[in-house]
């Protein structure tokens, strides 16, 4: 049994959810990534080891609840108890105006952003009340969950339902002292972004690399979004520090949308 507490980010083989890993490991963690790329996987396993971390992956999909829950058990398993959940496993799905949108494209995102989301704290939520000793549960949103953006229809659709899931479970695992919280990202030089990129070239006709500069130049503090900016807020919400804050959607964005 890990003397440590225990955290399982889900997408945490890469981008932002890397960046989490990192963190919270290095703050004394023992881990556990969960992701769908299995190679992705192995090369986080074999970085985190050199530093002599307590980390163990696990390959399966947010957006089945058999996972979720397989997820969970493993982790238990490994380090004997979970402490923090992080719902970060995401996609941004098809870039279209929504008279285009596909139906199989839509459910996809639905599928992973908010199922994957909901079954995550459903398997999380089950374990810590049974360890009787409360928890954190912290999901990812974006700034596409405070306000919608063109050609993002579902993605904003699926990070609105975030922030309400967000505030629904928090409320309900209040008396088991369980909070949930999510973390609002804004524009970052990851994957997800170079895809996004791509995909307006193809409906908005921008040169490569354009609508990413578009974005970012409306951001106050004058630079895009690293891992590490999003990684120190969730760092705090996974720490004894938050425990006063329960349902809020909290923006790390530089300065881009202000509520």
């Amino acid at each position: 049994m890990s003397k440590n507490k225990v955290a399982v980010i889900t997408g945490g083989a890469q981008g932002l959810g890397k960046g989490i890993a990192k963190r919270l490991a290095n703050d004394g963690f023992s881990i556990v990534i969960s992701d769908l790329d299995e190679e992705a996987l192995d090369s986080a396993k074999e970085e985190f080891s050199k530093d002599d971390f307590a980390i163990e992956t696990f390959k399966g999909n947010v957006s089945k609840l058999e996972d979720q829950n397989s997820l969970v058990k493993f982790a238990v398993e490994k380090f004997g108890r979970l402490d923090v959940f992080i719902n970060n496993a995401g996609v941004e799905g098809e870039v279209a105006p929504i008279t285009e949108l596909k139906p199989e494209n839509i459910d996809f995102v639905l599928d992973i952003n908010v199922k994957g989301v909901m079954y995550g704290i459903q398997a999380a939520a089950n374990q810590m009340k049974e360890q009787g000793e409360g928890g954190k549960i912290i999901n990812a949103c974006s700034i596409a969950g405070q306000e919608g953006f063109e050609m993002l229809s579902p993605y904003s659709a699926s990070k609105f339902a975030v922030k309400g899931v967000t505030q629904a479970a928090a409320k309900e695992l209040a008396p088991d002292k369980i909070t949930v919280n999510a973390y609002c990202p804004g524009i970052a030089g990851t994957g997800m972004w170079d895809r996004l990129d791509e995909k307006m070239m193809e409906h908005m006709g921008t040169e490569k690399g354009e609508a990413f500069e578009k974005y970012a130049q409306d951001i106050a503090l004058g630079r895009t979004q690293e891992p590490e900016d999003v990684a120190n807020l969730v760092a705090f919400l996974a720490s004894s520090d938050s425990n006063y804050i329960t349902g809020q959607s909290i923006v790390s964005d530089g300065g881009m949308i202000f509520r």
